[in-house]
């Protein structure tokens, strides 16, 4: 479904050093056409350049926060190499969130599903609705939710997300929150505002340290203990050399008030 007349398939806004993108193709419960996969890609490029901001949301307008790809775009045409480059774009652009300096924050105001529920455990971190909903429905189409299993999955174990990819049942925001696919749950009034609170909170902190921390946190995730454990040492020595770790460190010990961090 094409997005509504005169209106861009993504906004973005700032909020001091927050970047707030809105999915905006409410009238296609914000599906993910391959118009705002490369949106979202570009401006997930442009973040990765830009110093001045230290937070992402990624929000949606409308009663859904997304339903995955867009079906009707998926069934217009039944080659193997246009549904391989939608999907390859769409895989590229989840990734790019990992690879991002910036921590990236969903807000999930609905229902998430498939690949929208693959791009809420591609982010951070995710603030959900008491009212939002998830689920890795494909199933129930007749297809196998295959590249959201690979988020899902390393966000709620394999037990829990084959139950959902199985299934295709929905799961509510207190049990996303229980199994890991979200990282907090507020009341549908307080969203906006904890998200926000949340996103500024992050915003404040020494951006060396958060930015390095990131990459540093999904590389060790993908090693063995023993590996991780070494790979984090070398990494916390080097941090603590670093001005705004001194610094810190420093105003704690000597009971000094929080300095100024540098930036990155």
């Amino acid at each position: 479904m094409p997005a509504a007349p005169n209106e861009p398939v993504l906004l973005r806004r700032n909020d001091g050093a927050v970047a707030i993108l809105t999915l905006n193709r409410p009238h296609a419960m914000n599906a993910l056409s391959g118009e705002l996969i490369d949106a979202l890609q570009t401006e997930f490029d442009k973040l990765a350049k830009d110093r001045s901001i230290r937070c992402v949301i990624v929000e949606a307008k409308g009663r859904a926060f997304s339903t995955g790809h867009d079906l009707r775009e998926v069934n217009s045409r039944h080659d193997y190499a246009f549904h391989h480059d939608l999907l390859t774009r769409c895989s590229a652009m989840m990734l790019s969130i990992n690879r991002l300096p910036q921590p990236v924050i969903a807000k999930v105001q609905a229902i998430a599903t498939a690949a929208g529920c693959q791009l809420v455990a591609a982010c951070d971190l995710a603030v959900a609705s008491s009212a939002a909903t998830f689920a890795t429905s494909g199933i129930n189409n007749g297809l196998f939710c295959g590249t959201p299993s690979v988020p899902v999955g390393r966000n709620v174990g394999a037990k829990r997300a084959l139950d959902m990819l199985f299934t295709g049942q929905f799961v509510d925001a207190a049990t996303a929150l229980r199994d890991g696919l979200v990282s907090r749950v507020t009341a549908p009034e307080k969203l906006d505002e904890e998200t926000l609170a949340l996103a500024r909170h992050i915003a404040a902190q020494p951006p060396e340290q958060i930015a390095t921390g990131k990459a540093m946190f999904h590389r060790h995730m993908e090693m063995d203990l023993a590996q991780a454990y070494a790979y984090a040492t070398e990494f916390m020595a080097g941090a603590i050399q670093s001005e705004d770790a001194r610094a810190g460190i420093d105003a704690f010990a000597s009971k000094k008030p929080k300095p100024e961090w540098k930036g990155r």
